[in-house]
């Protein structure tokens, strides 16, 4: 592994010198409140619709480096004005959170999506942690119970599908909780915490990971088993990926070694069913029996998935040694940093086409917001911290 300073400094600066900058600079909406995630490559606004899993999603990323590194006050403004924007706008009352606004705060989608859920819960939890104010903890609990009520059903009365004729479970909800518990058990009754936590992992470890495949799968019969169809034949290599992570940071919370080296073992081969061996990158999605995947955009390669991934196997590696994560580590480092970093403008590119060339310039949409690169640069500056002090 090259020099750990290296990777410290490259991480250091990218994160608090470019892309925090960008987000602080261009995204906070100063008239209205929220934020703008629809930036061209410059920064500039192209459209102004606000998307509350991304509204919440900035609100954590600003509130938890205040938690972690100390309040600077641009940090706790942008994440603060953010917050009071999701309250006055973004929930029908009862804390069941839109998906889409205006730029004004007017309802365009109504609550469908789980995510925009269990961000309000993380960004809620972390402004309460940063500022002590009480109704920021009472938006995340009232939030979290009724992300528990749509665990088995996260789409609730907005599912298209018909019921009863094929009914499935899908991984999101357990996968997103693995990560959530950590982000907001401080507000939630320890008990709880701990069987959320449990069935997440079952859920994960035990019912979509499939040993006959070696890999997780993405949805499931209602009865657990694997169904053959379009949905069920799907593997989404960076979900697997960053859920693994998650998975690790219980394992490593719960001091279960053997629950991080199977983590370790799932990443390892997903990496090796999902990387291209023309182009190298990550696949987005792909049919698990090597059918056409029914995604046009299958063969995409995408920011998150690569940045998640540098996570996963940087984490294997501080926490085992395992010399299979540091090579895969330094693949990943090396295949990201050089194909979605703008060399002329702040922030990453989100969206190549297979053979890594840049495929939509765009900085932030309905997809990309404050999220992926600025955690992923955290968590990588954090892991080679720890490596480096051991």
């Amino acid at each position: 592994m090259k020099d750990l300073k290296s990777y410290i400094g490259q991480y250091r600066t990218e994160l608090y010198d470019s892309v925090l900058p960008f987000w602080l600079e261009h995204s906070q909406d100063r008239d209205f409140g929220g934020y703008y995630t629809c930036l061209n490559r410059d920064g500039s606004v192209y459209d102004t619709d606000k998307f509350m899993w991304l509204q919440g999603r900035e609100v954590w990323m600003f509130s938890m480096l205040c938690n972690r590194e100390g309040v600077r006050p641009e940090w706790l403004e942008c994440a603060r004005q953010g917050g009071e924007f999701m309250l006055r706008h973004g929930h029908d009352g009862d804390f069941n959170w839109y998906f889409s606004l205006t730029r004004e705060g007017k309802p365009l989608t109504d609550p469908y999506n789980i995510f925009s859920y269990t961000f309000a819960a993380m960004a809620f939890a972390q402004l309460h942690k940063a500022t002590g104010e009480k109704r920021y903890a009472e938006a995340a609990r009232r939030t979290f119970d009724h992300i528990l009520e749509r665990w088995d059903h996260p789409k609730g009365r907005w599912d298209k599908s018909h019921a009863g004729t094929r009914p499935m479970q899908s991984l999101a909800p357990s996968m997103i909780l693995c990560n959530m518990m950590l982000e907001i058990e401080h507000l939630i009754d320890p008990e709880v915490v701990e069987q959320t936590i449990d069935r997440s992992l079952s859920d994960v470890m035990e019912r979509f990971y499939r040993p006959e495949l070696g890999l997780v799968v993405e949805h499931l019969n209602s009865d657990s088993t694997l169904s053959d169809t379009f949905d069920g034949r799907l593997i989404n290599p960076g979900h697997t990926l960053e859920t693994m992570w998650f998975v690790m940071e219980l394992a490593r919370r719960r001091q279960d070694m053997g629950l991080i080296r199977e983590a370790i073992e799932i990443g390892l081969r997903t990496l090796e069913f999902g990387w291209d061996k023309e182009y190298g990158g990550i696949y987005y999605f792909m049919d698990r029996k090597g059918f056409p995947p029914q995604q046009l955009e299958w063969d995409q390669k995408l920011w998150w998935v690569h940045i998640e991934s540098m996570i996963a196997m940087l984490e294997g590696y501080v926490l085992t040694g395992d010399e299979r994560c540091r090579g895969w580590f330094e693949r990943l480092h090396n295949y990201t940093l050089e194909h979605f970093k703008d060399p002329d403008y702040p922030e990453w590119y989100g969206y190549l086409n297979r053979r890594g060339e840049v495929l939509l310039p765009l900085k932030g949409g309905k997809w990309k917001g404050c999220f992926h690169v600025p955690r992923g640069l955290y968590k990588c500056l954090k892991l080679c911290e720890e490596m480096a002090a051991k």
